[in-house]
């Protein structure tokens, strides 16, 4: 393959000759409602083509040609590996006799599945995943008991994809069966006596990453018998692109089914139930609109349901069966409810104040009991358990304060430390701090701004901006102990709360989705300038970063702002903002984004698309893309078509590098440990490199 040649000069003062490759452009031109748009690098589309392979290899040599002639980037990696290297638990599952939990002794590439008899019992392996691919990359995603404990699904993905294969093992034996159940995606595996409710697409021809993800179908699979058996229970093909999911109540009277059509944009769900020992679905909401409904429990044949109808931040609301009868048992508080579930004959409740975890305890009725005392403002999860539960565990986390183990006692409201991680570092030694600033138009904004103690601010600190902003996801307090070499060597990592998220419930989510997505860029834009303006950092230490959605919003904002950042890390990004809904399971988006398809949402959609509005002969920050070949939720033609369209616009232009970084037999996410803190490092080294700084 042909390059062309760009010089580009490195921050150190030195010059560097970086070639990107010459991408062929073909005069691929669409008509949107009268728009014409072209489309040059659509055969970058086709991710299997060896034309697409050959430019994968051209681009991977260029980039990582950069970074191998980093000289700190193997002490980083070490470093990151160092800091990573302390086992890591998850919180125990109680089932029988036995505490499930998962638990990774430090660098392993998959965490390992163990039981134990009692709280301190021996551990024994149940799965260990790691010795399942020479690679490391096959994944255990789904481990779901049976009622009784006496078997189990096991689900599993290979190289990063989303697809799924489910196994069952005999939990007395820990062996598996014959079981096999393939073409599994967006599921569950929801146990009804002897076998298990599951939802999976028709088997796709050629391509799995090319499938159309169309005609989502449940099945009942019975144990020991074969998949071309299994008793299909719900389907709609003349919806093909609605989601149809199937879970079990605890005494698995009722399967429950939930029906969504984002692809037509609606963001609410309908909700099924079928008892037991009969063969029909029947509505507890049967149209779809854009409210959701969730079944937290059952009591008797009546129903504990977590909806947003008609309560923007959430409400808990009894459904009676009998007299299709709707009455409150928690109800809409000014904080959003985050999550509802039941324990111990106890209904506990987890809401969001300020983005960060509070929880309560009711009775079933809906009475207040007792508030969790949590160690402090950070995020909490967990709390699940069953019927005859007198404890349960839950796990909280905070920037500093690394993932640990609580076990809450039901009856007392005590908690006290079940396990603490053993790490190397003072979280004492970091400090966070939660700012709200002002966006474009007003709305103030929440932001964490974690960094070491004792930091001058004086605009010279490396500062990474991470944000999202969409799909009614929250980003909450969390640890990452990659951060902490980081920390050390004097960078500021600072999460945005944007809207598009469920920080402040839907309200929040809906001022960023659709027409009003530009929201969600210009309070990204507004964090950037409150870090210059407080001297956090500046314009040339100041770097943006985020993944899937949030790739989405650094190619958007990277175009309307090139010069308030030095540095950009658009992560297996939605760039193509016309197209996106013609891949896998992407037309589920529509109902955040909208569609090109529509006229008014396209004139909005190819106003901010990140693959559209690259300028010509504009200096951009210095950009690494990352995405991986295996990914089938935001196809990587997204990232390939947008850098093309980059290094063909602003290549010879800009002083900085425009590379991406595709890495292999991996997915959506990194697909094993090793991958993860690869990446991380390399993310770090650019950084640091174009930041005209030393990893010491």
């Amino acid at each position: 393959m042909s390059v062309i040649a760009a010089t580009v000069a490195a921050p150190d003062g030195s010059s560097q000759n970086l070639s990107y490759p010459k991408t062929t452009k073909t005069d691929q031109v669409d008509d949107y409602h009268g728009t014409k748009v072209s489309d040059p690098y659509r055969w970058l589309e086709d991710d299997r083509s060896e034309e697409t392979a050959a430019w994968v290899k051209a681009e991977n040599e260029v980039t990582f040609g950069y970074l191998e002639k980093i000289p700190f980037r193997e002490k980083i990696f070490n470093d990151l590996e160092k800091a990573y290297n302390y086992p890591k638990y998850s919180a125990p599952r109680k089932k029988g006799e036995y505490f499930y939990f998962y638990k990774n002794d430090g660098l392993q590439n998959q965490a390992v599945l163990y039981r134990q008899k009692g709280l301190n019992g021996a551990p024994e392996v149940v799965l260990d995943p790691n010795k399942l691919s020479a690679d490391g990359t096959t994944r255990l995603t789904v481990f779901s008991l049976s009622k009784d404990g006496q078997h189990a699904v096991l689900g599993f993905s290979k190289g990063g994809s989303d697809w799924q294969e489910y196994n069952v093992m005999d939990m007395k034996t820990l062996k598996m069966l014959s079981d096999k159940v393939e073409w599994v995606k967006v599921s569950g595996a929801a146990w009804q006596g002897n076998g298990f409710y599951y939802s999976r697409y028709p088997k796709p021809e050629g391509s799995a990453l090319a499938a159309k993800n169309e005609n989502h179908q449940v099945f009942f699979h019975q144990i020991g018998s074969e998949q071309k058996d299994d008793r299909l229970v719900f389907d709609d093909p003349a919806n093909p692109q609605r989601f149809h999911t199937v879970g079990t109540t605890e005494d698995e009277q009722y399967a429950i089914l939930t029906v969504s059509d984002r692809g037509k944009g609606k963001i609410g769900n309908g909700l099924w139930v079928m008892k037991k020992g009969t063969s029909q679905f029947v509505p507890v909401k049967e149209e779809i609109t854009d409210f959701s409904f969730g079944i937290v429990d059952n009591v008797g044949d009546n129903f504990l349901v977590e909806t947003n109808e008609n309560a923007p931040n959430g409400k808990v609301m009894l459904y009676e069966t009998a007299a299709k009868k709707w009455s409150a048992v928690l109800a809409e508080k000014p904080e959003p409810l985050e999550g509802a579930g039941t324990a111990g004959g106890k209904l506990f409740a987890s809401y969001l104040k300020d983005v960060t975890t509070r929880v309560y305890v009711y009775d079933l009725a809906g009475k207040a009991q007792k508030e969790v005392k949590l160690p402090g403002l950070g995020s909490a999860s967990g709390f699940g358990g069953e019927r005859e539960d007198t404890f349960v565990f839950y796990t909280y986390t905070s920037f500093s304060y690394p993932p640990t183990i609580f076990r809450y006692e039901i009856a007392s409201g005590k908690s006290e430390i079940f396990r603490a991680p053993e790490v190397s570092f003072k979280p004492e030694n970091y400090e966070t701090r939660q700012v709200f600033y002002p966006s474009k138009d007003g709305t103030k904004i929440p932001a964490f701004i974690t960094f070491k103690k004792g930091l001058k601010l004086d605009g010279t600190n490396p500062t990474i901006l991470y944000g999202y902003g969409g799909f009614n996801i929250s980003l909450p307090p969390s640890f990452s102990p990659t951060r902490i070499p980081f920390f050390d060597q004097g960078g500021v990592f600072v999460q945005a709360n944007l809207r598009g998220g469920s920080e402040y419930g839907e309200k929040w989510h809906e001022q960023g989705m659709k027409l009003k997505k530009q929201n969600v860029f210009d309070d990204f834009i507004a964090a950037a300038e409150y870090l210059i303006k407080e001297k956090y950092t500046s314009p040339e230490r100041l770097a943006i970063q985020g993944g899937s959605n949030g790739g989405l919003l650094v190619g958007a904002v990277m175009n309307q702002r090139p010069e308030l950042f030095k540095v950009a890390f658009p992560a297996v990004g939605v760039m193509d903002m016309l197209r996106f809904h013609k891949f896998t399971i992407g037309w589920n988006w529509i109902a955040d984004y909208g569609s090109a398809d529509n006229a008014e949402e396209f004139k909005v959609l190819y106003g901010y698309s990140p693959l559209h509005n690259i300028k010509e002969g504009a200096k951009y920050p210095a950009t690494m893309i990352t995405t991986a070949d295996h990914d089938d939720r935001v196809v990587p033609a997204h990232s390939f078509k947008y850098a093309a369209e980059l290094q063909a616009k602003a290549g010879a232009s800009s002083t900085n590098p425009l590379l991406i970084r595709i890495d292999t037999n991996s997915g959506h996410g990194a697909s094993n440990t090793k991958k993860a803190l690869e990446t991380q490092a390399d993310i770090y080294a650019f950084l640091f490199k174009n930041m005209g700084l030393v990893w010491k």
